[in-house]
């Protein structure tokens, strides 16, 4: 059967600045709030879903239907959603993919997301774009805006918000074979699944460390190399993370660094980020490898990104990937050192597979520091 949409219940979409749009409700009845922000792919909204570098946000989705292949619960990116509410065109109850276990609208409810469907989603992305990016609320149970402004002043700007430690592990864990080639332990800042599958496809075995895990206890675990993962939130609210990274660099271990993980390992080298005007997510962004000359398409989803200017001036610094839309600076390596990092996501999922040789590369310095004693 059919969904009438205009069966559903009214809800109303508002924005910081005061722009309202009134759509319907989807997902479970209710209000929530976050940072508006839009991603441009076209597939693989449950790993967008469940991305913890989304925490304490809500998602514009720009391709029109969302939830017509249902939910497959082996294609996560961490144990539940993430995202803190969903804008849409078209929210599907129906799904045809055979594989599926349930609708989108069943995974909403079952965890609580508040999403808004049936409205001009190629308009609120202009307004993002043109306006930046913003705080916003979603609510199907209050229609009066007064009110939603009220609590929506209450909702702390993400310039200047630790979000890492809201998604990171609790307590550190293994994964993968003892007897793998290589050990590396992994910083949690927000880890998605298939960077943890990339590695251990490369014959590593991991060991998963809490954001304030201490510099001891990493090495304690003797590991060959060091992943910087992901995660949501300002990095320039990590001034402790940051020095750890930069312990970590002094060991002469090989380091490779993922998106808040990249702005993690640039800090550490006393480059400072900042908070950009709409940010980068969607399956589509073209970057060159400068080493190389050739480009990428790539998948990412940042918010903040490090100081070209600063990195340009920095003689320890060599500036590895360019994005081709804005010439912000995709990639860093640190020259007599192992450690290299990238602000895009190379596990890519959702996304294609582009730049996945860099895991080969990180596994390859860790082979070359192990070659040498």
């Amino acid at each position: 059967m059919q969904l009438k949409y205009s069966s559903l219940p009214k809800a109303v979409l508002l924005l910081e600045d005061g722009k309202v749009f009134e759509g319907r409700a989807a997902g479970k009845i209710g209000t929530t709030t976050g940072e508006i922000c839009f991603n441009t792919g076209m597939t693989g909204y449950q790993e967008i879903f469940t991305d913890p570098s989304y925490y304490g946000q809500i998602v514009v989705m720009t391709n029109p239907h969302i939830g017509n292949y249902g939910i497959e619960e082996s294609e996560v990116e961490s144990n539940s959603i993430k995202i803190a509410g969903l804008i849409c065109k078209k929210f599907n109850q129906n799904f045809s993919r055979k594989r599926a276990q349930k609708s989108l609208q069943q995974y909403f409810e079952a965890s609580g997301t508040v999403a808004i469907c049936e409205l001009d989603t190629r308009a609120i992305v202009r307004y993002i774009r043109d306006k930046g990016a913003m705080n916003c609320i979603i609510s199907s149970e209050i229609t009066d805006v007064s009110e939603l402004k009220k609590q929506l002043a209450k909702v702390p700007s993400m310039a200047g918000l630790e979000l890492s430690s809201k998604v990171s592990t609790q307590k550190a864990y293994t994964i993968g074979n003892p007897e793998a080639s290589y050990k590396v332990a992994v910083m949690d800042f927000g880890a998605k699944t298939n960077i943890l599958r990339c590695l251990m496809e490369r014959d590593c075995y991991l060991k998963v460390f809490p954001q304030k895990a201490t510099l001891e206890e990493i090495l304690q675990f003797q590991p060959d190399g060091i992943m910087l993962s992901n995660g949501p939130g300002d990095p320039g609210a990590m001034p402790e993370e940051s020095q750890l990274v930069k312990a970590l660099v002094e060991t002469g271990k090989a380091v490779f660094g993922i998106c808040l993980g990249h702005q993690l390992l640039a800090q550490s080298q006393g480059i400072s980020t900042y908070k950009m005007h709409a940010g980068h997510r969607g399956i589509n962004h073209p970057v060159q490898n400068t080493i190389s000359g050739k480009s990428e398409i790539t998948s990412q989803n940042h918010g903040f990104t490090v100081n070209a200017e600063e990195i340009s001036k920095n003689p320890n610094i060599e500036i590895t990937h360019v994005n081709l839309n804005d010439k912000t600076i995709e990639g860093i390596r640190l020259k007599n050192t192992k450690a290299f990092s990238v602000q895009y996501h190379p596990e890519s999922n959702p996304g294609p597979y582009d730049s996945r040789y860099l895991f080969d590369e990180f596994v390859n310095n860790m082979a070359t520091q192990k070659a040498k004693g």
